[in-house]
């Protein structure tokens, strides 16, 4: 049994979630789910934990269709609206997945897989009524795979079951005191965890309204916020840095019905990467809100968050959720005790991920033998209070809230004719916590870098794509012939020479 799912028939007739300028009730969300799922079984009596991809917009369509998978006895695998089709394609092939349903938005951009043999498209349109039981499933069934990417270079798809997923709900329900009279306004990604989990699923499990914005604007987004309506907002440090830009742009009439309208909100939380103190405290200023900073990863979902109730301090994430188990460990995966201690932090607890879909390896090298997830984080407790360092590997980056994997990029770049080596590493910076950089060495001395640049757009998402190139003649080694990263983060924060 779903619980998410089944605890909507004692919500039916509350507004689940507004978007396209409507309202749906619960009991639209479980009527237009499970037509959804009889589509998908086309007669049969199970999916059996068959993969179905799925691309629409954010907004009652993708909840219904998310739902309707589950309902199915499938596993959604949600693909990303910005993604190039290279990386959309990677995500079919490596899930396998023998459905995609999608939108109308997203035909012509998927038009040049339709023939592929491999996959089945089916119109989100053409989900109509259709008549038959759906399957009992079990809570230890796999329910979602995400992708994110790893020290590797290559996307791992992170297999979540329906306990997990739950267990990453009620942590959060029960910590951030979500009850049916929330609403929150979601403008994060719906192929991450933080838009996923902490936003719509914490919503739609409490009863409360989940609303969408059709895209991305911080006029739309302080207009909604006056109406007086949205209580609940989380979001990653980038869009805070755009909302108070835009805020210091507006008359001092305008900027004060906007901090009226702040002020009544309930819970303001700001996640997927650090939080930059400039930023918490300028948005304190604008709110009178201090931002809950929590921590996590797609591999478990929230695993520490700052109190609800109670002191937040700035640069740190609080403390363990419910039913997480969180402890600092040195590199031979030993407990440290000493308060101050830099270690990595590790995890257990029912919100930890299954396993990396078809990876059995890199799912056994990312825990300890005794069953801790190593998150590759480092961190020191502070009194009650932990704090973050870094990771362990600079080829990880963090930007805009994503975690953006360097090796990657690097290999597709190395693909490119006119490149001889490269090195990409993240670059500090104030409104996207890091921009990634990219180190170039030619093949010749006329390589045309609009080109290249061209080129990477065409192969990554806008996100993965350097926003700063380098061009040496070598990169910087260290006695063992191994690239210093460092040095050339260090060349791109105190060099102009930068392109």
């Amino acid at each position: 049994m779903i619980q998410l799912v089944e605890r909507a028939h004692a919500f039916a007739t509350r507004t689940a979630i507004k978007s396209e300028g409507q309202d749906y009730s619960y009991a639209q969300l479980l009527a237009a789910s499970e037509s959804v799922a009889r589509k998908l079984l086309n007669g049969e009596p199970d999916l059996n934990g068959a993969r179905i991809a799925f691309l629409v917009p954010a907004g009652f369509a993708y909840a219904a269709i998310q739902w309707g998978i589950w309902r199915a006895g499938g596993v959604a695998v949600p693909l990303c609206e910005k993604h190039p089709l290279p990386s959309i394609e990677y995500v079919l092939t490596d899930t396998q997945a023998s459905t995609v349903v999608f939108s109308a938005d997203y035909a012509a951009l998927l038009n040049p897989l339709f023939s592929n043999p491999a996959f089945v498209f089916l119109p989100a349109e053409e989900l109509g009524q259709e008549k038959g039981p759906l399957p009992e499933v079990d809570p230890t069934r796999n329910a979602l795979i995400l992708y994110t990417s790893g020290t590797t270079g290559a996307p791992k798809g992170v297999v979540t079951t329906h306990a997990n997923i739950e267990a990453q709900i009620t942590a959060l329900t029960t910590s951030w005191e979500w009850h049916p009279d929330d609403h929150a306004l979601n403008v994060l990604p719906l192929h991450h965890v933080h838009g996923i989990i902490n936003v719509l699923s914490c919503a739609l499990w409490s009863g409360a309204c989940c609303e969408f914005l059709p895209k991305f604007r911080e006029a739309g987004v302080f207009e909604l916020f006056r109406r007086g309506e949205v209580n609940v907002f989380m979001a990653v440090p980038t869009i805070y840095f755009k909302l108070i830009a835009y805020y210091h742009t507006l008359s001092a009439k305008e900027q004060e019905a906007i901090s009226t309208a702040l002020v009544k909100f309930r819970l303001m939380v700001s996640g997927s990467a650090a939080l930059p103190v400039s930023v918490l405290e300028q948005w304190k200023a604008i709110s009178g809100h201090t931002l809950l900073e929590r921590y996590g990863m797609t591999e478990m979902g929230m695993a520490i968050s700052n109190p609800y109730h109670g002191t937040r301090r700035p640069g740190h994430i609080g403390q363990p959720l419910p039913g997480v188990e969180v402890r600092l460990a040195d590199e031979n995966d030993q407990p440290l005790t000493a308060t101050g201690q830099p270690g990595e932090i590790q995890i257990k607890g029912a919100n930890v991920f299954k396993e990396y879909w078809g990876k059995p390896e890199e799912t056994s090298k990312t825990f300890t033998p005794d069953g801790w997830f190593r998150t590759g984080d480092v961190a020191v407790l502070n009194e009650d209070s932990y704090q973050i360092l870094g990771r362990n590997s600079i080829d990880i980056i963090k930007s805009g809230g994503y975690k953006i994997s360097a090796i990657e990029i690097e290999e597709v770049l190395r693909n490119h004719p006119g490149v001889k080596d490269c090195a990409v590493v993240g670059i500090p910076d104030d409104e996207w916590g890091e921009v990634i950089g990219a180190s170039i060495v030619p093949a010749a001395a006329d390589l045309d870098l609009p080109a290249l640049k061209a080129w990477m757009n065409e192969q990554l998402p806008g996100y993965k794509t350097p926003r700063k190139y380098l061009l040496q003649e070598d990169l910087p080694r260290n006695v063992m012939g191994k690239v210093t990263k460092q040095a050339i983060k260090d060349l791109f924060v105190n060099s102009s020479g930068h392109l």
